[in-house]
């Protein structure tokens, strides 16, 4: 079966980005927060994967004023698709991998997780005598960054350190905000109520991620920062998701082979045909965040159909059977990966992993397409 012209010189493979529900998702999160605390986004890690520079001003358009990103490259990258736009870029990993100059010049304010951070960028700014902006994290129980209860009393007992520097904001991170029934959202919050209250600093508060706007208003206080609902990664362990899906990711079948039962597929031999089928290689592989780990999960869409992935995942290619597909797909159609029919959780949930890391595992391979741009 030949294949047409245009699948021999369009695409191999194609990743469509819906920035129209990125913003919507946004809205949708920035609705819920009745006491009118400001919604951040988490653009960290190229926007999940799927490409800051594309992203963040249609973040913008939506009204968000708050960009959290980890490194200092992230945030001048961030800053760059900002272009004029008048935005604050945080940096979660602090002020490391960059010169307080180079900070400074981007106006990126970072995130201080340890004495070592304050003392540091306490020094800077009282060395050039220009106040420097920043964020303490004070860590509640996820002991991953962030001052210790200890060393926010030492921080009590040093307050003067303080003084060189503008806290824009008290922050914190939830450990279990998608389960809303574990009682360490309860202790964290009771948590980073008292710390912060035992600080006395005059400055706002930063506490619930994605998944912690949904725990209720008591979580929301005056910042949230929510990163992969905006994605359209499930920010719950509920089977409704309440956001929209942005991704919707193909490729191209390359051939369509006959294959008699007792016949195998793939690296191994691992899978063995029970039956007579019919198999399509499909252009995708864990080169291109296909995660190996799907093997003997996978599903993808043919027309409309979903057909099983078989035998092994390998770097380029994965193989379907599409014995059920009627008519027969041709050779040069589309596999859906991720779409219409099956979201990113659902993939991750193949792969068992989370929606993280299928999203920030996609391959520079794909043909990026940006779909819902807003005109200005």
């Amino acid at each position: 079966m030949s294949s047409p012209q245009s699948s021999r010189t369009g695409p191999l493979s194609l990743l469509e980005v819906h920035l129209d529900r990125v913003r919507r998702n946004y809205l949708a999160l920035q609705k819920m927060l009745t006491r009118g605390a400001d919604c951040a986004a988490v653009v960290k890690a190229d926007a999940y994967g799927l490409g800051a520079a594309a992203i963040v001003p249609e973040l913008y358009k939506a009204n968000c004023r708050h960009f959290f990103a980890t490194h200092a490259s992230e945030g001048m990258a961030v800053r760059t698709a900002l272009g004029d736009y008048e935005a604050q870029v945080y940096l979660l990993h602090g002020p490391a991998g960059a010169t307080p100059e180079d900070i400074a010049h981007r106006k990126l304010v970072p995130v201080l997780n340890t004495p070592g951070d304050i003392e540091y960028w306490s020094g800077v700014a009282k060395k050039t005598g220009i106040k420097r902006s920043a964020v303490i994290h004070i860590d509640t129980g996820m002991n991953r960054l962030g001052l210790s209860a200890a060393e926010t009393g030492w921080l009590k007992n040093n307050t003067d350190i303080l003084k060189p520097l503008d806290v824009r904001y008290l922050m914190s991170h939830l450990a279990c905000a998608d389960t809303p029934e574990h009682p360490k959202n309860k202790e964290q919050l009771e948590k980073f109520r008292a710390l912060t209250a035992q600080l006395g600093i005059p400055c706002r508060l930063s506490f619930a991620n994605s998944a912690g706007i949904f725990l209720g208003a008591d979580y929301h206080f005056d910042q949230v920062r929510p990163g992969c609902a905006l994605y359209g990664i499930n920010p719950q362990n509920t089977p409704s998701n309440p956001m929209q899906g942005v991704v919707t990711l193909k490729a191209r079948i390359l051939q369509i082979r006959e294959a008699a039962a007792g016949e195998t597929t793939g690296y191994g031999a691992t899978y063995r045909m029970p039956t007579p089928v019919k198999l399509a290689t499909i252009s995708a592989g864990y080169a291109d965040g296909y995660l190996r780990s799907i093997t003997g999960n996978g599903m993808v869409y043919v027309g409309g159909q979903k057909c099983p992935v078989v035998g092994r995942v390998s770097m380029d290619a994965i193989v379907a059977d599409v014995t059920a597909v009627k008519p027969l797909p041709p050779v040069g159609g589309w596999a859906e990966i991720i779409g219409q029919h099956q979201t990113v959780d659902d993939v991750a949930a193949q792969a068992g992993t989370i929606g993280y890391e299928i999203l920030t595992s996609l391959g520079g391979r794909y043909t990026r397409v940006y779909a819902g741009q807003e005109t200005t």
